[in-house]
């Protein structure tokens, strides 16, 4: 990125995982920051710490509720809304069942998280990059929307949205001066499972046992890479997975 271009970073989901380390990341290589999310405890206090070495702003709100997303993004100042990363972080997985028991709530939540929020925050923002032929869009998708697995039908479902999504910005906004860069991730030990499992920690803490799960900050490492990367370079697509993991549902642990 050319140095005389401002660093502003918007993130969602940025309380916790994957969002919060790539706040950190990004704010240790000179981004200023607009964090988004639903917990205003955990906002203010990313905030108290990263405005230390940069300029850091909040924004409270759900991506699924379309009216927060369009009001809270149009309060941005000026300087504000001159948003050169996106990072399309905010989502999750909700349940793990078959498809003939599944919970419809559980299916609204990811479909409206992962696929609909992300669609009414880059609504909000690809305009301006548009109309400055400039900017870099980050989606988080998962293993999930390469690869389905059993009794994850409707999150794999959702996350394969994401790949296509991200698949037609770049046909989209490519003429624009605008990057795109899908990004999937396999096992991340985050909130995720604890969500996932609706609180059962114990059911969680089994996901990560008996190998080296994949960390937020190696994701982190990851968005910066591909946003550093020279001016000439997309990097499109690309898909990590910690050491043990083969597939989404191929993880090698220890006996």
């Amino acid at each position: 990125m050319d140095s005389s271009t401002p660093k502003i970073a918007l993130i969602t989901g940025a309380t916790s995982g994957i969002g919060k380390a790539t706040a950190i990341k990004l704010a240790q290589n000179g981004y200023d920051l607009i964090l988004c999310g639903r917990r205003v405890d955990k906002l203010e206090a990313l905030q108290a710490t990263l405005s230390k070495s940069v300029a850091v702003t909040t924004l409270a709100f759900d991506v699924r509720n379309r009216a927060a997303v369009e009001q809270q993004l149009d309060s941005l100042s000026d300087s504000w809304k001159n948003i050169t990363v996106l990072v399309n972080n905010a989502g999750n997985a909700h349940g793990s069942a078959p498809i003939f028991s599944g919970d419809i709530d559980d299916w609204d939540a990811m479909i409206d998280g992962n696929v609909k929020g992300l669609l009414y925050v880059s609504r909000a923002v690809i305009p301006q990059m548009v109309a400055r032929k400039k900017g870099h869009i980050i989606n988080l998708s998962s293993i999930a929307g390469k690869q389905t697995y059993a009794t994850g039908a409707v999150y794999c479902a959702s996350k394969k949205a994401v790949e296509a999504i991200s698949e037609g910005m770049r046909l989209d906004l490519t003429e624009h001066g605008i990057k795109v860069t899908n990004i999937a991730p396999g096992a991340v030990e985050t909130e995720f499972s604890n969500v996932r499992f609706k609180g059962d920690t114990e059911k969680a803490k089994k996901v990560y046992e008996g190998y080296e799960a994949l960390q937020a900050a190696d994701i982190a490492d990851a968005i910066f890479y591909a946003i550093n990367a020279p001016e000439r370079v997309t990097i499109a697509d690309l898909t990590i997975f910690s050491k043990a993991q083969a597939a989404p549902t191929i993880i090698y642990k220890k006996e």
